[in-house]
């Protein structure tokens, strides 16, 4: 099964998400349509870093410029941080973009998100991510107390923050509370582009699952379309 996936946030960070849903979908054939690469957008405007509606916008001129040169695919995937915002809303504006495109309505779909980051199933997963790799393992401990220190909700990571108006986003970003306790804490520094990527791949999403509602339903809902797939 053909996978489009429609993603915001950075190339690098995608790259660990493709990785990363190959590796508990390894049944499935996952292809990248967004973020596209600077070097293949013929508009900047259509390159990286898209999110909101930003990205709904992206998929639309995506998925049409597929289907319109005869690109085939089984489901269509949009996967988007959060950022605090309402979870219905961000899931009718995808669904509204990617039906606005002729012949995309008869594809299935599934909208999913990280709330309010990647970094939140990162976290939910903490022995398994921090707790073992060697940049962080000496004081993962001291970062996970400077974090409840700030009231950080461990045993809920998508509840963390709130939605601010002004910036359309939280007022929190939880990628840059992870950046400060790194520093506080060992002076280094937390490198979104390399570690988030490669800490998703240590991630084991069962743990996830536990702690995250909106990832336990994405999961469930992609291994049961996999078990209808296979009935």
């Amino acid at each position: 099964m053909v996978v489009w996936v429609f993603a915001g946030g950075g190339e690098s960070e995608i790259k660990g998400l493709i990785l990363f849903l190959r590796k508990i979908f390894n049944s499935y054939q996952f292809e990248r349509k967004t973020p596209i690469n600077n070097k293949k957008a013929p508009n900047p405007k259509k390159a990286l870093g898209k999110t909101g509606k930003s990205l709904a916008d992206q998929i639309i001129w995506q998925l049409n410029n597929s289907l319109i040169n005869n690109e085939k695919c089984d489901l269509i995937l949009v996967l988007d941080d959060l950022d605090c915002r309402d979870v219905g809303q961000q899931k009718q504006l995808f669904l509204k973009a990617i039906n606005s495109v002729n012949g995309a309505s008869e594809i299935k779909q599934i909208i999913a998100f990280a709330a309010p980051e990647l970094e939140s199933w990162i976290v939910a997963d903490w022995q398994n991510t921090f707790a073992k790799h060697i940049d962080f393992r000496g004081f993962h401990e001291g970062m996970r107390h400077w974090l409840s220190t700030k009231n950080f909700p461990f045993d809920a990571p998508e509840s963390f923050s709130e939605y601010d108006s002004d910036k359309d986003s939280c007022k929190e970003k939880l990628s840059e509370l992870i950046i400060e306790a790194v520093s506080e804490k060992a002076q280094k520094r937390y490198l979104k582009a390399s570690h988030t990527p490669f800490l998703l791949q240590q991630v084991n999403p069962e743990n996830v699952a536990e702690k995250c509602p909106l990832f336990r339903e994405f999961y469930l809902t992609f291994n049961n379309l996999f078990k209808s797939e296979s009935s």
